[in-house]
């Protein structure tokens, strides 16, 4: 079935059917078809333009389709695929199967150019609220994480190198806080989302007498879009949630490149949950991070996804063009494999195991007590600069003499700079160097402790 045709003598050839419907992919729309189409419904019954047991009949209809494709949601597929161009082909087939003439009525004063508009945003909407409540999930994995490992020492790393040790939870937080801004992110894509296009028409509105407000409030937007031409054509906010989508998942493959690492045999960090990791075919002795890598590979497809959609209507006019339709297949992909990606992320957490002595041995390695030598050296009143130049030459002569700086001999430090005393190596000490962080923000185990209670009191006060 079609929409349209009377203009035309003959039907379509096979490969126009091919490139052209979307039944194959749109099917996920239907629920969200059928809320637009009940309130549209009510809005016409509202103008007039239906009477009230016309408007009751559409909408016990519409409800009666609705339950039936809510319990299985393959039969717009079985049903349509060869028949319907689209979703809302298959709607308004089934509707007029059921009702006769008086289906060719609900369609009076809308287009399909507003109606996939709202459908998408309904989806998207709700979309939205399924990933924020699985990034809820996510983030709270990070924050078990960090209480399980509150006095775990590691070691922390600037291009790859060894740099300064660090609580295993203030790495935890790191990663809780990405996600956290992303939680902000979708929310505040979502208040883009939430507006009505719906009595748009094709570009210039519908010519009926609709309160677009009303219509607006039954199905639960904030508010209608207010320019017509801009609403059936406006992709901003799939775009807008294809960006969110793309830097969470972002966040979420650098977790997974730490897990790599940091599980690796070269690390020797953490070992994953035999329930998040392979083996290979061929090399029985093989435990492989597959979550983990596929949490870091997944985040490229999303990002394709923001860049198709980015390149397919940067030169569009105004108002519909077809090319809009190359909006859904991304969409509904990247929300797919971010919803995986944050659903594996807690199993992942839940199930590593940390080799805490191996952590405090690589923390306590790579010299990376060099700066709060430095910073001892500043407090005898030595300038910075300076006392990084002398801190300098001292691990020089520490991987001469093949030694860590808190076991050089003192006369060796003092050869280095006469201000040296003994009470140096009380700062070089790991637990020295993790108290002189209690700054907001630090890796001090007082404000990571009070980091991850307020980290923990946000996510449970949040909806």
């Amino acid at each position: 079935m079609a929409l349209w045709g009377g203009r035309f003598e003959s039907g379509p050839d096979a490969i126009f059917r091919e490139i052209n419907d979307s039944l194959h992919f749109d099917a996920r729309l239907a629920l969200c078809d059928i809320d637009g189409s009940i309130a549209w419904a009510n809005a016409l019954a509202r103008a007039h333009v239906l009477t009230d047991d016309e408007n009751v009949r559409l909408r016990n209809a519409l409800l009666a389709m609705r339950a039936t494709i809510a319990a299985d949601p393959q039969v717009p597929l079985r049903d349509g695929l060869g028949k319907d161009e689209d979703i809302h082909t298959f709607v308004e087939r089934r509707l007029t199967e059921s009702l006769g003439p008086l289906a060719k009525k609900l369609h009076t004063g809308r287009s399909r150019n507003d109606q996939v508009a709202t459908d998408l945003r309904l989806w998207t909407r709700h979309a939205i609220d399924a990933r924020l409540a699985e990034l809820k999930a996510a983030r709270a994995s990070l924050l078990d994480l960090a209480a399980r490992e509150r006095t775990t020492v590691i070691s922390g790393y600037t291009h790859l190198q060894r740099a300064q040790p660090l609580l295993l939870a203030h790495w935890a937080l790191a990663y809780e806080a990405m996600l956290a801004r992303d939680s902000v992110r979708f929310k505040d894509a979502r208040a883009r989302v939430n507006l009505c296009p719906l009595g748009s028409g094709a570009l210039a509105g519908t010519a009926y007498p609709i309160d677009r407000y009303a219509l607006a409030q039954d199905l639960y937007f904030a508010a209608p879009t207010t320019n017509s031409l801009d609403a059936v054509s406006d992709r901003d906010f799939v775009l807008e949630t294809l960006a969110a989508i793309a830097i969470t998942a972002t966040h979420i493959s650098r977790l997974g490149e730490d897990l790599v690492l940091y599980g690796s045999q070269e690390f020797n960090f953490f070992e994953f949950g035999d329930q998040v990791s392979s083996g290979s075919s061929l090399m029985p002795q093989k435990k492989n991070p597959d979550a983990a890598e596929l949490m870091r590979g997944k985040a490229a497809r999303t990002i394709g996804s923001l860049v198709t959609l980015l390149t397919a209507v940067k030169g569009l006019p105004l108002a519909y063009n077809k090319d809009l339709q190359e909006d859904k297949e991304p969409l509904f992909d990247a929300m797919d494999t971010l919803s995986l990606m944050l659903r594996v992320t807690p199993v992942v957490m839940r199930t590593l195991k940390v080799r805490v002595d191996v952590c405090r041995k690589a923390a306590e390695g790579g010299h990376s007590n060099a700066t709060d030598l430095a910073d001892y050296l500043v407090e005898k009143n030595i300038p910075f600069r300076e006392a990084h130049d002398l801190v300098g030459k001292a691990v020089r002569r520490a991987l001469e003499l093949d030694i860590s700086l808190d076991r050089m001999p003192l006369d060796e430090l003092r050869a280095i700079s006469p201000v040296i005393a003994q009470d140096v190596f009380s700062r070089l000490t790991i637990e020295a160097s993790l108290n002189r962080r209690e700054v907001l923000g630090g890796t001090g185990p007082k404000v990571v402790h009070t980091a991850l209670t307020k980290a923990q009191e946000q996510l449970n006060a949040e909806q």
